[in-house]
């Protein structure tokens, strides 16, 4: 049952991301509001989607702040990619240059304001993504940020990236380091088991400490849920 329950998810959704690209691509022209507002409306329908369809479910423990914060996000899978969308106050997301390289979709993720980064570019790389979280932060949105890099199984625990201990320190931001338990639903593959993903919101980080000590710090708040 849920392999079908699953099989319909998928019909349902690609096809209508396709036309909420098309959409999107007409509602830059509106400006950068109105592109916002469509894609937090995509995550919007992805949320009710997964729920009535799979039965996968969320909750949220604790609150992210206002403002402008880096939001240091465990990444299990493309659940919760969708849903820090609008649970992170429509941020920008640092992510890695194919996405933003595939066409309509790739230029709809640039109009909305997203963080490409060219992994293969070292200190360029770390350089572009300043620029474009300084931005962002003068915008007053907060910059979502994957700091393992890649999506892992639940239960892994790899080091993180040193990109993510660049940008702390180059944009001198707060960190709201997030846990998210979604692996054990939501895996690579076509299946999703019903059930309800967790995200639990770490104290505040405050900026200026050390590479060795922020690493610890978030490390350990992304990995709360992985029991």
């Amino acid at each position: 049952m849920q392999l079908l329950r699953s099989l319909i998810y998928a019909l349902i959704f690609y096809p209508a991301t396709a036309i909420y690209v098309l959409v999107g691509i007409a509602a830059t022209l509106f400006g950068p509001t109105a592109t916002r507002a469509l894609v937090r409306n995509w995550t919007l329908f992805n949320h009710e989607l997964a729920r009535i369809v799979l039965g996968v479910s969320s909750v949220m423990d604790g609150e992210i702040p206002a403002g402008a914060v880096l939001i240091a996000v465990k990444h299990e899978s493309m659940y919760e990619t969708l849903e820090m969308v609008h649970r992170g106050n429509t941020p920008a997301i640092v992510l890695k240059r194919e996405l933003s390289d595939i066409p309509f979709f790739g230029w709809l993720t640039r109009r909305y304001g997203v963080i490409p980064v060219d992994r293969s570019a070292g200190s360029k790389a770390l350089r572009k993504m300043v620029e474009a979280g300084k931005a962002a932060i003068a915008d007053g949105r907060p910059i979502i940020i994957y700091p393992e890099g890649t999506r892992v199984a639940h239960g892994e625990r790899p080091e993180l990236k040193p990109g993510f201990a660049g940008l702390y320190r180059a944009l001198g931001l707060p960190v709201v380091p997030v846990a998210v338990d979604s692996g054990r639903l939501w895996g690579k593959g076509l299946l999703k088991r019903a059930g309800t993903v967790h995200f639990r919101v770490g104290d505040t980080i405050p900026p200026g400490l050390k590479r060795d000590e922020i690493e610890r710090h978030v490390h350990a708040a992304i990995n709360t849920l992985n029991s």
